[in-house]
């Protein structure tokens, strides 16, 4: 049997960022070190079996479909191969958990994905870009390791429960009410919970072959809250929108009758909350549909995915 391989896709972010300064984390730029330069840096990842990939080199802030398409692309490529272990993808923190979310939804792998990221640029002081990198790669050799998940700080989360719940400190992610998977100690993996499985959204076959994708916004309750944004949404021709409601999902009076008669017009509506832990819960009285726990940016995902579907 071949020995088994990581394959390594760099998509950019602060993990790939430079900047003028090694004692600025803030003044940086984003993707500016190419994947293969990034593992080079590392040293114990040097006589590790590695094929590295530039899917793209962007600030995640700007991540897009476009983006994606090529990255689930090239995930179902290297997970058909018998000698590939695992996926690790640098990717940038902004839209880390979006991105794993869709991969996770689309591809629902046998195998592990495992996205790596750092709050502070490759040149700083103590970057903790080769930290996390070794500890996704360590992740991904797990024996009987599956899904995708993120690794930071030495906390990993599941697509499902990650969220970056912090803008600067290093330990920028959480998992909210269902906690992390597990952590990464010296190399080595201990798990809490089962490696995440759920079916798919959307074949990837699908996703590789749209041309376009369904719009789908979200609008956030809030005191005062009008239906205005969501009548111009309408009105040039949304597919879906994500209400991001207050508490258990509630809407202002006037937010809701707007989000209501986009309904009633065939327009695709969830609701979610702005909370950061918990789900909404349903009740028999709703009139609109509930996100069934996912936070607004990834039930956007799942709509849009539904309706390409």
């Amino acid at each position: 049997m071949s020995e088994q391989k990581i394959v390594v896709l760099g998509t950019g972010g602060t993990i790939a960022g430079t900047a003028g300064a090694p004692a600025d984390n803030l003044g940086y730029t984003a993707a500016q070190v190419g994947v293969e330069q990034l593992l080079q840096a590392v040293a114990p990842l040097r006589t590790l079996s590695l094929i590295s990939e530039q899917v793209a080199q962007i600030d995640s802030k700007d991540m897009d479909f476009q983006v994606w398409q090529q990255l689930a692309v090239r995930c179902a490529h290297w997970l058909a191969q018998p000698d590939v272990q695992g996926i690790v993808i640098t990717h940038g923190t902004d839209t880390l958990e979006e991105t794993a979310f869709f991969l996770q939804a689309v591809l629902d792998p046998a195998k592990p994905i495992v996205l790596a990221c750092a709050m502070r640029p490759a040149n700083a002081l103590a970057p903790d870009g080769p930290q996390n990198l070794l500890d996704a790669i360590a992740v991904a050799r797990t024996a009987g390791a599956r899904g995708v998940v993120a690794v930071c700080a030495g906390t990993i989360h599941t697509a499902d429960d990650v969220t970056k719940v912090h803008p600067y400190r290093l330990d920028a992610f959480g998992s909210g009410d269902a906690g992390p998977l597990g952590v990464v100690e010296e190399g080595v993996v201990r798990r809490f919970r089962p490696w995440p499985c759920a079916p798919s959204l959307a074949p990837v076959g699908q996703i590789a072959g749209a041309a376009s994708w369904p719009r789908v916004e979200i609008v956030m309750n809030h005191a005062g809250a009008g239906g205005a944004l969501v009548d111009a949404l309408v009105a040039q021709g949304v597919h879906g929108i994500v209400a991001a409601g207050t508490g258990n999902g509630s809407l202002h009076h006037a937010l809701e009758a707007a989000l209501l008669k986009a309904q009633a017009s065939g327009v695709k509506v969830v609701r979610s909350t702005r909370c950061a832990s918990g789900k909404v819960l349903p009740a028999p009285r709703d009139t609109i549909a509930d996100s069934s726990g996912l936070s607004p940016v990834k039930a956007r995902i799942a709509l849009m995915l539904s309706l390409l579907a």
